[in-house]
């Protein structure tokens, strides 16, 4: 059998895979009955089938063959022009020569990692933060520092302090990656006064701002409103804020189209960049998403897709109050997917997560967000795609766990 280790590049050998990807493998091969809290999808049962399927079958009559043509790198040029109103709508201004459309927002990310990062640049990170994130800028072989994190979002303290420390050990510090709007994994909402502040300091220290805005309309209107999730990029004067979205939680992650808004003198680059993985995303998915919100449908799901995930997150916290109160601690999310929770104190996510899958229920290690090697004292659980029963159940399962847990302690 050939030994192909010697064959792999540098980079190669150095790949990172998404923790949430290694645990949805282990979703897929576990036997019996199991309750997943582990990835962040989407409840299935919202996605517009029958608005999909009219549209579907209104593109593939043959009428026009280039639906099933290759399309432009950058994409489909009247799904980028509505992306303009789109954005608009979030007080985003800018024009179509400053947007791609990638696969998934996570390809926004890869590019600009790709782009803009060299081996060694450092690359500050929420403590902690998106998996996803964290392999992308691995895989360009950056280092990856983290900041500090406080119950409004990130601690603009440690971020200043971090900054001087990297820069006093003759580092290049290239960019801030951050989630703003209900943060993966901890469900975290900034502050629109550290929103101010947050573009102030990047521009005083020269960084870039990489915005991962995937759950900024998911918000939970007891405790939240749009005005709370204004994106950075809105108050972007200086082209600081590259911005990065996707369709993929508010109206299907099958289709894979993301988007990032940046100045147009690197979106050309990114394009560049883009020619050499994929020359075009998928165009009638592309083509597909832009009938969508020319109809007008994802408006029109936005309220459901609140409304249905508040009542699950309502379903997980009484759960827990009822099962874990007295082991788990937990922030309540104001929108989002994820309950973001601490274990008692010494139990650790990787010992929990064996008696779990022991017991049918399956969740994010919290030490897999975390790029210092900390966080095994907390545990991600998802409560976007089960249902409400699940969910009790699952809650119920990850009680018994912990309780066996216990008893192998004592």
């Amino acid at each position: 059998m050939t030994n192909y280790d010697r064959f792999l590049s540098p980079v190669g050998r150095q790949l990172h895979e998404s923790a949430i990807r290694r645990m949805g493998t282990v979703v897929a091969r576990a036997k019996g009955d199991l309750v997943s809290f582990a990835p962040g999808y989407p409840d299935s049962t919202l996605f517009p089938w029958d608005e999909l399927r009219e549209i579907t079958a209104s593109l593939l009559t043959g009428a026009d063959g280039s639906t099933l043509q290759y399309g432009p790198t950058r994409g489909y040029q009247p799904l980028l022009d509505a992306l303009v109103g789109v954005l608009e709508a979030r007080d985003i201004h800018v024009s179509a020569d400053e947007l791609i459309i990638t696969s998934g927002s996570q390809q926004g990310i890869d590019l600009a990692a790709r782009v803009l990062v060299s081996p060694g640049d450092v690359v500050l990170v929420e403590l902690p933060t998106f998996t996803g994130g964290i392999a992308a800028f691995k895989n360009v072989q950056a280092e990856l520092v983290g900041v500090k994190q406080q119950a409004d979002g990130l601690d603009l303290d440690d971020l200043e302090t971090v900054w001087q420390r990297e820069r006093r050990a003759d580092k290049t510090v290239k960019l801030l990656y951050i989630i703003p709007n209900f943060q993966n994994p901890t469900g975290m909402l900034l502050s629109l006064e550290k929103r101010h502040r947050l573009l102030e300091w990047a521009e005083r220290r020269d960084i870039l701002i990489v915005e991962d805005d995937p759950y900024g309309s998911l918000y939970f209107d007891d405790v939240a409103s749009p005005a709370e999730t204004r994106p950075l990029r809105a108050d972007d004067v200086n082209g600081r804020v590259l911005y990065l979205s996707t369709f993929s939680k508010t109206l299907a992650p099958g289709f894979r189209v993301g988007w990032m808004a940046a100045p147009a003198s690197l979106i050309e680059r990114f394009d560049t960049a883009k020619q050499s993985t994929d020359l075009t995303s998928g165009i009638l998915d592309q083509r597909i998403v832009y009938e969508a919100v020319r109809r007008g449908v994802v408006d029109r799901l936005a309220p459901r897709l609140r409304a249905l995930y508040r009542e699950k997150r309502d379903v997980m916290e009484q759960a827990l109050r009822e099962s874990l109160s007295d082991r788990l601690t937990w922030a309540s999310p104001k929108g989002g997917f994820f309950v973001w929770a601490t274990l008692p104190p010494g139990q650790t996510d990787t010992e929990l997560l064996d008696r779990a899958l022991e017991h049918g229920v399956v969740y994010v290690t919290g030490s897999a967000f975390f790029v210092d090697g900390s966080g095994h004292d907390t545990i991600r659980l998802s409560f976007s795609a089960p249902s409400p029963d699940r969910i009790i159940e699952g809650v119920s399962r990850l009680a018994a766990a912990l309780s066996a847990v216990e008893m192998q302690h004592r």
